[in-house]
């Protein structure tokens, strides 16, 4: 049986806050300046950032219910292939005839829910009603998105979200957790940004 990790690939407690240089790299990875980053909840082998998670009410006052963004190109591409693939319509089948894995993805649900709540309550941000029991992917009766469900998996470890486990399994022809996959532009460019 797999066992709940407290964060999610390459993160310890001590790295879970973003440094300037986690949002430097990230703004790299997306193409575009990052804002809201609450936690860095996975990370690849190398330290740059996989998953960055961010508070359910932006500093906008916009409400945001996919807490955990999947950030790296390399595992963003790859789920997107995936996607293209039809992945999902397979697991959302699997969901409407398999009970035990139904249930499973319900628990996933609850946990993304919670998770969401303790990164609320850490951040200080305010309640937040107009997301209340919305998490993300099309949980808990579809899997609409790869990335949300994989960001999930990727950010609280396996043995929570089963097609998150099963999206990790499925790319590992484009990526896995234990080799770096990083551009070193992205440090370099970042250090000398600063």
């Amino acid at each position: 049986m797999t066992t709940h990790l407290p964060h999610g690939f390459g993160v310890t407690a001590e790295t879970l806050a973003p440094t300037e240089l986690d949002i430097q790299v990230l703004s790299a990875q997306l193409g575009r300046k990052v804002r809201d980053v609450a936690e860095i909840p996975a990370r690849c082998v190398c330290g740059n950032p996989l998953v960055a998670a961010t508070a359910p009410r932006l500093s906008n006052g916009t409400p945001f219910p996919t807490v955990f963004y999947l950030a790296h190109p390399v595992i963003t591409a790859a789920a997107s292939r995936l996607e293209a693939e039809g992945a999902m319509y397979a697991m959302t089948d699997e969901i409407a005839a398999d009970e035990a894995m139904a249930e499973a993805y319900r628990a996933a649900h609850e946990n993304y829910l919670a998770e969401r709540e303790r990164i609320r309550v850490a951040t200080n941000t305010g309640e937040v009603p107009e997301i209340e029991g919305i998490s993300a992917g099309g949980m808990p009766t579809r899997v609409k998105c790869l990335h949300a469900v994989l960001g999930h998996t990727l950010s609280v470890g396996r043995g929570i979200n089963p097609y998150g486990d099963r999206t990790l399994d499925m790319i590992s022809e484009w990526w896995t957790p234990e080799v770096c996959h990083c551009d070193p532009a992205w440090r370099a460019d970042a250090v000398t940004e600063a």
